[in-house]
């Protein structure tokens, strides 16, 4: 006996009737996230996309999907308006354009997600546990594409729902975010299944879902019991200036601007290494000798400034930009730099350039210029770091290199851009789950917040939010040895969406094993 969803009835739903409820199910999925986090609209939200998508062709269900992802994008990435505001003379009648185009790109993936999960379905009539697990993988894999294509973009991620919650986050050291999203869809489409099956198999289907979520609670658990390195002892201050940023790049406010990092960089208080965010100097430092002598002067005995700089390096066919995090002793000299590698399409760089007549929308003489890749920085008496800045943070997998393994991860960002909006809040998110990929402290420094420092489980340590003007003393945390996600990478997911596709082609060819039997057996008992 079915409820009274029933086959028939689904198909009566009009096609723009499915859309409108994937939109509003793909603004639900946002609410999973930080820094909302309501961990039991999963289900509300995949559950509903699972069903919408039934009995659908191919073309139907890439809409039904593309409709999703309008939703979950529109919703989730909403704070990008307000960076057009910034200068809203120049750039804010783009914001809404902007934003909607942005969304109705992104949302290609989970059309493709949706169109291959249909294109299975309709191929193999699957149903029950092996419906919710292809459609998992196909979820999964659109995610992956989505981080990797073009630049990539792997912004909220399924997996993230899962940030603020301790124990359920720590098998991103074995799986990654991609893992932890494969997880976190299986689990929130099986009552979908639940509620579609008949009573016997929806216990078995209830009784799975409670069954990953216990074994991932409890590996979660067994993680956060392991023994952690030492402390290195290493005394650290993270600057806030919270300078606006339509003040930052004046000339006049260039003064106010190092004064004000200089008076917070000297309050009374044990230094090893000062921490500015990313462009805190609004200028070329390496080339204004007066500001680098009063930088100097002010760092205490024995430490170190890492400070995000703009620089600029003059070749044969011009002067090349780029936005670096350099670091300064008490000499005043540039030690070593990094220069930041996955640059902003059209914040800092302009794609097809020759094709396109739009301006970027930072401040600068030119285009930066992208580094070579991850590196990690070595000093005399400091643990080995690496550095990514920005939204590189946002790349799992790719903010460490993997032959030079760092200590710990120092992320310079400016989030300014993005006022007291839930784009700093979801930023925030995508470091904390870095450090559980890697096994490292993340230490971040943002110029109008939110600064913070992450131990290597993904717990804030200690923060300063959105608007707050200060400082953040606290030791370096903890580090664990290399996690199985930071030797293999997303090798791990990979494996795990093999498996899946094992376990799921398995699952579905025994129930047809298993229908075949009973419809032989009731031919039998009409003779």
């Amino acid at each position: 006996m079915t409820l009274f969803w029933t086959p028939s009835r689904e198909r009566v739903i009009s096609l723009p009737s499915r859309m409108m409820a994937a939109i509003a199910a793909g603004g639900v999925a946002v609410l999973t996230l930080p820094p909302f986090s309501i961990l039991p609209l999963v289900p509300v939200a995949y559950a509903t996309l699972l069903v919408l998508l039934r009995h659908l062709p191919v073309a139907k269900a890439a809409l039904v999907g593309w409709a999703f992802g309008l939703g979950q994008f529109g919703f989730g990435l909403s704070w990008i308006a307000e960076s057009f505001y910034v200068d809203a003379e120049r750039f804010g009648a783009m914001a809404i354009p902007a934003v909607a185009g942005l969304s109705a790109g992104l949302a290609m993936f989970p059309a493709v997600a949706a169109a291959l999960f249909a294109g299975v379905a309709r191929r193999r009539a699957i149903g029950g546990v092996t419906a919710c697990l292809v459609f998992a993988t196909c979820w999964t894999a659109a995610e992956w594409l989505r981080g990797h294509v073009l630049t990539g973009f792997p912004w909220n991620l399924a997996g993230y729902a899962l940030v603020d919650y301790a124990a359920l986050r720590q098998p991103a050291a074995w799986v990654g975010s991609f893992g932890l999203s494969f997880l976190v869809i299986l689990v929130g489409t099986l009552p979908a299944q639940a509620l579609l099956a008949e009573v016997r198999p929806r216990w078995s289907i209830s009784l799975l879902g409670v069954g990953i979520v216990v074994a991932t609670w409890s590996a979660g658990v067994a993680r956060l019991q392991l023994e952690p390195s030492s402390p290195p002892g290493l005394d650290l201050r993270i600057v806030q200036g919270n300078v606006p940023q339509q003040e930052k790049w004046a000339p006049e406010n260039r003064e106010a601007t190092l004064t004000r990092y200089l008076d917070l960089s000297t309050l009374p208080g044990p230094v090893d290494i000062l921490l500015w965010p990313e462009t805190a100097f609004p200028g070329f430092l390496d080339e204004d000798v007066e500001a680098r002598s009063r930088i100097a002067a002010a760092l205490p005995d024995g430490s170190l400034l890492l400070t995000g700089v703009p620089d600029r390096v003059s070749t044969e066919e011009g002067t090349r930009y780029f936005n670096t995090v350099q670091t300064f002793d008490q000499t005043g000299v540039i030690l070593t730099g990094y220069a930041k590698h996955r640059l902003v399409p059209f914040g800092e760089y302009v794609p097809f350039k020759g094709w396109l007549p739009i301006e970027r929308m930072t401040e600068g003489l030119g285009d930066f210029t992208a580094g070579p890749g991850p590196r990690t920085l070595a000093f005399p008496g400091v643990p080995l770091v690496a550095v990514a800045i920005c939204y590189e943070i946002i790349f799992p997998g790719h903010v460490v290199d993997g032959l030079f393994r760092p200590d710990w991860i120092f992320n310079a960002t400016n989030d300014a851009w993005f006022g007291t909006s839930i784009g700093p809040e979801q930023h925030l998110a995508s470091a904390r789950m870095r450090a559980v990929e890697e096994g490292l402290p993340v230490v971040r420094a943002a110029n109008t917040g939110i600064s913070a420092i992450i131990d290597a489980n993904g717990d804030l340590v200690a923060r300063l939010g959105t608007g707050e003007t200060g400082v953040i003393d606290a030791a370096l945390p903890f580090t664990y040895p290399p996690t199985l996600y930071a030797r293999f990478g997303d090798r791990t997911l990979l494996a795990l969406i093999f498996v899946t596709w094992a376990v799921g082609l398995a699952a579905g060819l025994g129930g047809t094993h298993r229908h075949n039997k009973k419809t032989r057996t009731e031919a039998k008992s009409c003779w």
